[in-house]
């Protein structure tokens, strides 16, 4: 449902909110090793998430990665999606029609509706801190 991308950012920045959470900095390797992700994609999605502020980097050799504490709070999946896909997955028609509407729908317009809804809301329920949370009490994996 979302592109490579966006699938790295999410699983990224659970990684790294982990990683924080336990007051440690990771590079672009280590982070590209825990999400199964090609290590120049993965440094080119982490830049764009320091880019808008969602993470911070530092660099030299003590350097690495952090998504602060409060920040993982109040970042939702919802915000990497619209950074990384826009937010035509959650407006857009599931067939790619440009002139679907409730007046002129697709065939799958009523049921697609629905899932975007509840795609709508899941990801604007879970911030990074839940999800980094799950990670570090064995109740969920990025592998």
């Amino acid at each position: 449902m979302f592109s490579k991308a966006c699938e790295y950012a999410i699983k990224s920045a659970i990684y790294i909110a982990q990683k924080s959470n336990r007051n440690q900095r990771v590079n672009v390797k280590a982070v590209s090793d825990a999400v199964n992700a090609p290590v120049a994609f993965t440094a080119k999605i982490l830049q764009q998430l320091c880019r808008e502020n969602i993470l911070k980097s530092v660099r030299g050799k003590q350097g690495g990665f952090i998504f602060d504490e409060t920040m993982q709070k109040k970042t939702k999946i919802f915000e990497v999606v619209r950074i990384i896909d826009g937010d035509g997955i959650f407006t857009e028609c599931g067939l790619g029609l440009h002139k679907c509407s409730p007046k002129n729908p697709c065939p799958v317009h009523d049921d697609f509706k629905i899932v975007r809804e509840n795609l709508l809301m899941m990801t604007q329920k879970y911030s990074f801190y839940d999800l980094a949370e799950k990670m570090e009490l064995g109740l969920a994996w990025l592998k």
